[in-house]
């Protein structure tokens, strides 16, 4: 039994020299081997509010024909402009490409022409691309209408006392947003709707928070969240139909909810590398 003890305890031994044999060739074979990270675009994700007329539920009071107010975008495009785009991203859709490309390439020859009913598309896309030597601008917009009324509008039996407080002065959930923002400089304005607080909100109000309406067996208010999301995801995928590069510095401008759904795409994907928004923006 002894002798048998003995031959087994060889056997082991030698088990485990062949799987871990003191080879140093072996062992720098199976080591990982490290690969560049890929190059990303990098991106300037900005929100701002409509400026001019807007089918959207909340707007910001803003004289979009004021000079002085269109004087005082133009001093944050300039500050923008730093950046130094390659490419500009707007709310528009995609049909309007060309018509877009032509107007601004109307704007560059000639900055002081007037636009009827300018929007933040004419007083700061335009100008920070000019500004920048910028080339190329395309629209990503997708358009979905969907039901933010909906909890409502159905007799709601997943939670009705949290939805209607909630509705009934969101900002009151989030204190270091809760401003009046009508009172704001524009400067001030630009600054508060591109924090992380404000992006944050900006996804509860319009989406997560419909989570909380439906009827007994039903999910009406989540299926019209889902419809924001995407209305989001389209437009996602309209920025990746673009032939962008490592090379391209990409500015986008839209509407802050929709900056906030982006920031939210781009964090886990491997392509894009976001800038610091306030590294351009801050006076």
């Amino acid at each position: 039994m002894k002798y048998f003890k003995i031959v087994l305890s060889l056997l082991g031994t030698i088990i485990l020299i062949s799987f871990y044999p003191d080879n140093r060739d072996t062992l720098a074979q199976n080591e990982p081997i490290e690969n560049p990270a890929p190059e990303k675009v990098e991106v300037l994700n900005f929100g701002t509010f409509h400026m001019g007329f807007t089918n959207d539920a909340n707007t910001t009071e803003f004289d979009e024909n004021d000079r002085k107010n269109q004087e005082r975008v133009h001093e944050v495009a300039e500050r923008l402009a730093e950046f130094n785009p390659t490419v500009i991203i707007v709310e528009q859709v995609p049909e309007k490409n060309e018509a877009i490309q032509n107007e601004y390439r109307q704007y560059r020859e000639n900055p002081d022409m007037t636009f009827e009913n300018p929007s933040e598309v004419e007083l700061l896309a335009y100008e920070l691309g000019r500004l920048s030597g910028t080339e190329r601008i395309y629209g990503i917009d997708h358009k979905m209408s969907y039901n933010y009324r909906i909890g409502q509008q159905v007799d709601n039996q997943i939670d009705p006392e949290w939805h209607d407080k909630y509705y009934e002065d969101p900002f009151s959930f989030y204190p270091s947003i809760d401003v009046n923002k009508d009172t704001l400089s524009l400067q001030k304005k630009l600054e508060l709707m591109n924090t992380d607080e404000y992006l944050n909100f900006l996804i509860a109000v319009n989406a997560d928070m419909l989570t909380h309406a439906g009827t007994e067996n039903g999910f009406e208010g989540a299926d019209e969240a889902a419809k924001y999301y995407q209305r989001n995801l389209r437009m996602y995928s309209n920025l990746n139909r673009l032939d962008l590069n490592k090379d391209d510095r990409v500015f986008i401008l839209m509407g802050a909810s929709h900056t906030a759904f982006f920031r939210n795409f781009m964090r886990g994907d491997p392509k894009y590398k976001m800038v610091d928004t306030f590294e351009y923006l801050s006076e």
